[in-house]
């Protein structure tokens, strides 16, 4: 090959690379996407759902046609809040941080009326789902960190929707392994619901 072929071929692929990137609901986000809440948002930065590109959405039952996505800088540029449950899976005070759910779901353009319902999804498939006025009583946080340190994909991570069950009335007296159901770890997706 010589060097005009090559530097032809290189200017084709930064023009549809380019091309893609501006095409419409395309966002031009250099690093992948963490978080989608779809549904009833009020923004969007990205198409809708492709059964190519989302095919774990697609396994999961997810579909949409309006989608807000998070990357991890726009997550940590949330406000974080910090909480210290008693987490089953050692039965010890774990310190949790990352903004409320709250704060996500505005940030996606969500309107905080009543009857919104959540799905929580984790990336195994276990759905959780939640009214948002109960997810705002308990002040459900989307935690990124424990104990200091980021959560992982393959661990509890990388993002997990949690609150503070010690200090709860609705979950405090149960047995630790039956405070955390509307928790997902691993949590990937939000679907926002009217209900």
């Amino acid at each position: 090959m010589n060097k005009r072929d090559l530097l032809a071929g290189a200017a084709a692929a930064g023009l549809a690379s380019a091309a893609w990137a501006a095409s419409p609901g395309r966002s031009p986000r250099a690093l992948p996407g963490l978080l989608t809440v779809s549904g009833a948002v009020g923004r969007t930065n990205r198409g809708p759902f492709d059964p190519v590109r989302d095919q774990m959405m697609g396994k999961h039952g997810i579909a949409f046609s309006r989608a807000w996505v998070f990357d991890a800088p726009a997550l940590r540029r949330l406000p974080a809040c910090t909480i210290a449950p008693t987490v089953e899976y050692d039965g010890k005070k774990h310190v949790l941080s990352g903004p409320l759910l709250a704060d996500v779901l505005a940030a996606a353009g969500v309107n905080a009326g009543s009857g919104i319902q959540l799905d929580l999804r984790a990336v195994d498939g276990y759905a959780a789902p939640v009214a948002l006025a109960e997810a705002l009583q308990w002040r459900m946080i989307v935690a990124l960190d424990m104990d200091g340190s980021p959560l992982e994909l393959g661990g509890l991570g990388p993002q997990w929707a949690v609150y503070e069950a010690d200090t709860l009335a609705a979950f405090r007296d149960k047995p630790l392994n039956e405070r955390f159901a509307p928790c997902p770890w691993g949590l990937y997706s939000i679907e926002v619901r009217r209900g």
